[in-house]
């Protein structure tokens, strides 16, 4: 996330505008401390959210739970 003071966003709004818009996002800082973000205004699929998580094509990630994962809780096998 790029980092920018509020002097710049006055000098090149439209410039981080269209770096938002591109799929990118802005902090604002004002006085060393993020007062507000820019984000692209749709919605991110999952896919893209947790895209940074791994490298190479996201198709070819491994969703199937560890063999060492915790035992769910008998209450989530019940039918009713």
């Amino acid at each position: 996330m790029k980092s920018v003071s509020v002097a710049e966003v006055r000098a090149h709004f439209s410039a981080l505008l269209a770096e938002v818009e591109a799929g990118g996002q802005v902090a604002i800082m004002r006085h060393g401390k993020v007062v507000a973000r820019l984000v692209p205004g749709q919605a991110q699929t999952a896919l893209n959210a947790l895209e940074h998580l791994w490298a190479g094509d996201p198709r070819t990630v491994d969703l199937q739970e560890p063999a060492d994962a915790p035992p769910r809780p008998m209450t989530s096998a019940l039918p009713w």
